[in-house]
């Protein structure tokens, strides 16, 4: 069985790899270890080879972990599943950042509940980019006036979009619905000068999502292997 440092070395090296060719600097592109259902100790080890921004999707358990690790303040934790209103608030007390804000009661809340001695929480708006029914996020004809909502918050800070495109093997028809992320995100760093984050690519199109202008990608199976869905 492979070790996670050495999953992390080649999830690295293949950013590295991927940026280079299309021109961009790897350094720019950040790797987010997507860590839910994984114990502890998976994450130890991944901490222990360098790894320190972790995302989560289950609010109870993340909140769990952050509190584990709390004495080490170089970690970096985003919750990344969607979010129901009534379990915004240890969101907004315990996350670094949040990327499925879809509707403006969740920023709210968000703002609302987010302890004034902490910095903004940084959120990124969820697009639905396949249009499918069973994920949440919005339309690209619907972005202009929710970022507008949600950049006039004051204790959130919009940094940007995310997408979970449908699942598309093809890489020609992967970089299609990724450029259409790409184009959103440049019109919305041309409003909003904050803007900086395009989390876009999982372990199997992230090569397409770093050609077309992600900046973070969300790398779990390829980290820690296949995922326990019994936890919650």
């Amino acid at each position: 069985m492979k070790l996670i440092k050495d999953n992390l070395t080649e999830i690295r090296e293949r950013i590295t790899a991927t940026a280079q060719k299309c021109g961009r600097d790897p350094q720019t592109i950040t790797l987010l270890a997507v860590s839910k259902t994984k114990p502890v100790s998976a994450l130890e080890e991944a901490i222990n080879a360098g790894q320190l921004c972790f995302g989560e999707n289950y609010v109870q358990e993340g909140v769990e972990k952050i509190e584990y690790f709390a004495e080490n303040t170089d970690l970096e934790w985003h919750f990344i599943g969607p979010l129901q209103s009534n379990k915004s608030r240890p969101v907004a007390e315990h996350f670094d950042w949040c990327h499925t804000v879809d509707r403006l009661k969740i920023a709210q809340r968000l703002s609302d509940q987010r302890p004034a001695d902490k910095a903004p929480l940084n959120v990124l708006i969820q697009i639905n980019i396949s249009d499918e029914n069973s994920k949440s996020g919005i339309t690209l004809a619907e972005l202009p006036a929710l970022a507008e909502q949600v950049s006039a918050l004051p204790n959130i800070c919009l940094r940007g979009l995310m997408a979970i495109p449908a699942p598309e093997s093809d890489p020609a028809r992967q970089c299609a619905v990724f450029r259409q992320m790409e184009t959103a995100f440049h019109e919305l760093q041309a409003q909003y000068p904050q803007i900086d984050t395009l989390s876009m690519g999982m372990t199997d199109d992230m090569d397409a999502a770093i050609t077309c202008g992600s900046t973070m990608v969300r790398i779990g199976t390829a980290i820690f292997g296949a995922r326990n869905y019994s936890v919650s």
